[in-house]
């Protein structure tokens, strides 16, 4: 695990363009970089990787990260996802430095455009969207004229004063850019920059019904906020022309410099915000914070830690390839970093009746169990022993063989942090299933090998007369194949049945007195978290599982696989 201490990213080609460009003067040495999530979902792994590569290496070359909202698209965008994508980032570890909504520069954006026009740069293109792009061409033949491409500078400001002063339906009119529509790059074949919307904006109200579009809006806002180093993924690698084309048609504040990264894709997973909702609006998971979703607000609610989340994005690094990454690396950082922090505490998921014989009904006693086997600065907890516990079904056998190493009828386990105990007799229901075993305890064992005599291993226990009833909720992946995007079949028919199982059972009493987000490992479980927004009806605790242990990961995907 990376050292906690040390936040750096290992030496990669964005960081040597930040050394050059320092080295140089370019920007005055400075390096500000900037985050600008649309506001139309909530953020996901994805995400992560941009706002760790943006705030981290902002931080390593002393300079600061602007968050700016690109808010330019009011049918689908809404402040509430403004203010979880904050609370998203804040969670992280992160700060930014100033905030912005590309709404803010809205002014700035039309007095350019009128620019443009002037300039002989930009034309208002009366044809349907269809026509469009019917006349764009294709990757081998080159675009056609607009028939309105050649319309004098007058008439076209004349336009796009109407189109602004709400004249016109939606769609009657786009403003376009005149650059080439013979270019080799699709995005330079006279691109539109403003279309018109009579829509309400969540910032700005009824002030504008024409809006700019993103290729537009995105380097006039960098520039105005002089941005040094633009970074985004590499799907926008061939934007960057047109990125540059824009900045270099006008007197701008700032020069800022476009570079792309490979975007992350984690196995099991989607990260479309459309294809995310559509999950959500069919009812396959319960909302955005869904523990099964890939958004920083599900990993959360799940209890995965921003310092593992961090350390994830650290280690798969930074690349212009693209980043195939096994689930098992993000499990790894958050095992890695609960192992080391989770206190420890027992929990039954699918509990089994254990009767201790010989010990007196009246007969109480509290042991005092560490809360973590490596850090005794944790401390210890106080554990009731009753005559009356629970074990896990999965931990009793009337037989098996030698490398069962758990309780047998006939033969001694120890309970954890306890005594050794003896199965002597079962007892069944009418149908006969076991519904609890009988055992006999030996008082000379409590931390004590007793001599002469193998015991099997050691297993953990609640207090059936002192524990508290909880629900328990496991998760596997969402999806059945690795990579649900690039299989022909629609993705929702790849969706794991078994994403969420839920148990009923029982939970030590100690965990009461912890903070309610406070990770656990319950002990040969895994680890687990209260979750903060489902209760039972009853009101009775429940727990998420974060992350299972080693074993029973690699255990849950070889079964992925096999199925």
């Amino acid at each position: 695990m990376v050292d906690r201490e040390d936040a750096r990213y290992p030496s990669n080609f964005i960081s040597n363009i930040m050394t050059a460009d320092q080295a140089s003067g370019k920007h005055q040495g400075r390096v500000k970089t900037r985050f600008p999530p649309e506001p139309n979902g909530y953020l996901h792994i994805g995400h992560a990787k941009a706002i760790c590569l943006n705030f981290g290496l902002a931080s390593e070359f002393g300079g600061t990260t602007n968050l700016r909202f690109d808010d330019t698209n009011p049918e689908k965008e809404d402040e509430h996802f403004m203010t979880a994508m904050r609370r998203d980032i804040e969670w992280l570890g992160f700060r930014w430095e100033e905030e912005h909504n590309a709404s803010d520069y809205f002014e700035a954006l039309h007095d350019f455009a009128v620019q443009l026009i002037k300039d002989g740069k930009a034309y208002v293109c009366s044809l349907s969207a269809e026509e469009i792009r019917s006349y764009r061409g294709t990757l081998t033949e080159p675009g056609t004229d607009s028939p309105y491409r050649s319309r004098s500078v007058e008439e076209n400001l004349d336009l796009f004063a109407r189109m602004r002063a709400g004249e016109f339906e939606d769609g009657a009119h786009v403003l376009r850019l005149k650059i080439d529509m013979a270019s080799g790059n699709m995005n330079l074949r006279d691109p539109s920059i403003y279309r018109i919307r009579h829509v309400a904006h969540h910032q700005t109200g009824d002030a504008w019904c024409i809006y700019p579009l993103y290729d537009y809006t995105h380097c006039i806002s960098d520039a105005l906020e002089r941005i040094t180093h633009s970074l985004c993924d590499t799907g926008f690698e061939d934007h960057r022309p047109l990125y540059d084309w824009v900045l270099d048609q006008l007197d701008v504040p700032g020069n800022p410099q476009q570079i792309e990264f490979s975007r992350l894709n984690l196995q099991y997973t989607v990260t479309s915000k459309r294809k995310l909702k559509q999950l959500i609006d069919e009812k396959f998971v319960r909302g955005w914070d869904d523990p099964r979703m890939p958004t920083l607000a599900g990993m959360r609610r799940r209890g995965y830690t921003p310092y593992a989340l961090r350390d994830f994005c650290r280690r798969i690094g930074i690349t212009k390839s693209d980043n195939n990454v096994e689930l098992a690396l993000l499990e790894s950082c958050i095992r890695e970093d609960l192992e080391a922090s989770a206190p420890r505490a027992m929990a039954v998921i699918n509990p089994l009746k254990v009767t201790l014989v010989n010990f007196e009904k009246e007969q109480a006693e509290t042991l005092q169990v560490p809360n973590h086997p490596k850090d005794p600065d944790m401390g210890s907890r106080e554990v009731p022993l009753t005559r009356t516990l629970y074990i896990d079904q999965s931990d009793f056998r009337l037989e098996a063989n030698k490398k069962y190493k758990r309780l047998v009828l006939g033969q001694e386990v120890r309970l954890r942090g306890a005594y050794v105990i003896r199965a002597v007799d079962v007892r069944k229901d009418e149908h006969g299933n076991i519904k609890e075993v009988l055992c006999e305890y030996d008082p000379d064992t409590l931390g004590v090998n007793p001599e002469g005599r193998k015991v099997r291993g050691v297993i953990h226990w609640v207090s059936a007369e002192d524990c508290v009833s909880a629900e328990f909720r496991r998760f596997e992946p969402l999806f059945t194949v690795p990579f649900p995007d690039a299989e022909e079949t629609d993705y929702r028919d790849l969706i794991n049945p078994n994403s969420e199982q839920r148990w009923q059972g029982f939970v030590e009493r100690s965990v009461l007195q912890q903070p309610r987000a406070q990770r656990f490992q319950f002990e040969r479980e895994g680890y687990f978290i209260q979750d903060d927004v489902d209760a039972t009806t009853s009101g009775e605790l429940v727990f998420n599982e974060i992350v299972g242990l080693k074993d029973s990961a690699d255990k849950m995907r070889a079964t992925l696989e096999s199925d």
